[in-house]
């Protein structure tokens, strides 16, 4: 089983049993959040990715891109090696160098907002920083009815459980129910986390990550 945008919200009609105008608009909010939901509870390599920018000397504020989810590493690269970042809780940063004129090659950073990291020190120059982290890939809302994505071809119960669960509460429906759309989507987050986790032993084997010992 697989959804399209239009089947996903076809069935979130059916399972609600609501034609509500008002309820209808809001579906793709509902999928949106549901979508959210599922990826802060699973960290899956295919979500993963690389990107580099450049810090700004006395600026102690650094970019994040626009699809970023959560962080894996930061580095800053200082003639020509790479020095890794520790990430560290944002009041941790600010007291570290509570005076931003105090500058050095940043050793801690952590989100300041949706916009930006800071970073500690601030830099004293300009350096390429580089970005692992894990993005949020492109909604099934912002496709056609007749398009898909990755979760919804493969995390079907999950896209369907997490719009429920954030249906309900809007519809102000039956606590049983939406206790029992919580608990489906608990059970579809422990398959999906299976999944990814053998997707990605299998990727390691196919790769030669993984070998067998000689016998």
């Amino acid at each position: 089983m697989s959804f399209t945008y239009a089947t996903l919200k076809t069935a979130i009609q059916d399972y609600t049993d609501n034609a509500e105008s008002t309820f209808v608009s809001n579906l793709a909010l509902f999928i949106k959040e549901g979508e959210e939901r599922i990826l802060k509870n699973v960290q899956l390599s295919l979500f993963r990715k690389n990107s580099s920018g450049s810090t700004t000397a006395s600026n102690k504020y650094l970019n994040i891109p626009s699809d970023f989810l959560s962080p894996l590493s930061l580095s800053v690269v200082n003639s020509s090696s790479n020095e890794f970042l520790e990430y560290k809780d944002v009041n941790f940063v600010q007291t570290f160098t509570p005076n931003p004129a105090t500058t050095g090659t940043p050793r801690y950073y952590s989100l300041f907002d949706v916009s930006n990291f800071i970073l500690a020190p601030t830099p004293d120059a300009t350096y390429t920083a580089e970005l692992h982290y894990n993005y949020r890939p492109a909604s099934l809302t912002a496709g056609a009815d007749s398009g898909t994505t990755w979760l919804s071809d493969n995390a079907p119960n999950a896209m369907l459980y997490g719009s429920l669960v954030e249906a309900y509460p809007f519809m102000k429906g039956d606590p049983d129910l939406l206790n029992t759309y919580n608990q489906r989507f608990s059970e579809a987050i422990v398959s999906l986390k299976n999944f990814g986790e053998a997707k990605e032993v299998t990727d390691d084997y196919t790769t030669g990550m993984i070998t067998k010992p000689k016998q």
